[in-house]
């Protein structure tokens, strides 16, 4: 079995087109956790509003958001997941995309009133939280706000249903089941998904010093809402 290192695994294996199936063939639950996400970042976005998604995939997020904010920019690290991107979205004029890390997002400081990394991108994205969070900041104007989220331990039955599926139709490795567990998903061919609880997001703003706000929405996300 070919091993992928855990941190090019979106860029090598689940991008583009079969990164959009997943979410296609997600069971009921998880669609529907998936659009409370989204419902809840766009209660938060005004329209006259500049927002930056980090590990912005194909556009699943950036096409609602586009229906509302003023500009949308998102940025990734898979050319393919990206180029998909352009197609799926040619039709708004206020989106952007840019290949680059969120190790280092290259904008301008305070260019953005929100910064998003929903969908557990401060798990997948396999930077270091402070780093993560630091560079985000960076480029989040006065008095805005970075919404991260991850996923809630009520949902893990559906969750494990849903990387099941994923893993039979050859989108994931086969499951490690003896490693998944307590919040974490393993795979074989060395992907693993982990889990950002509420603990772990209060003790990581506690330790930067930050004014954050966390919830839970629909029994299905931990939401981390960090205003600058």
């Amino acid at each position: 079995m070919t091993r992928i290192k855990d941190k090019d695994y979106y860029s090598k294996k689940l991008f583009a087109s079969k990164l959009k199936h997943a979410y296609e063939i997600a069971p009921p639950r998880i669609q529907q956790y998936l659009e409370a996400e989204i419902l809840y970042v766009l209660d938060l976005i005004q329209v006259d509003y500049y927002v930056l998604e980090l590990g912005c995939g194909y556009g699943r997020v950036l096409k609602p958001l586009a229906m509302k904010a003023r500009k949308v920019v998102g940025i990734d690290i898979a050319e393919a997941s990206l180029n998909y991107a352009r197609k799926y979205l040619k039709d708004f004029s206020n989106v952007e995309l840019h290949r680059m890390t969120a190790r280092n997002i290259q904008f301008k400081p305070e260019s953005f009133d929100t910064v998003l990394g929903i969908q557990n991108a401060i798990s997948a994205m396999k930077i270091d939280p402070i780093h993560l969070i630091t560079q985000a900041l960076r480029v989040t104007k006065r008095k805005g706000k970075l919404i991260l989220s991850s996923y809630s331990d009520k949902i893990w039955d559906a969750r494990l249903n849903w990387f099941e599926i994923q893993s039979k139709a050859g989108l994931l490795g086969e499951l490690d089941y003896e490693n998944t567990k307590n919040g974490t998903i393993a795979c074989r061919d060395g992907f693993k998904a982990t889990t950002f609880r509420t603990e772990d997001f209060s003790s990581l703003v506690e330790k930067m010093n930050l004014k954050a706000r966390i919830e839970e929405v629909d029994k299905s996300s931990i939401f981390c809402i960090i205003t600058k």
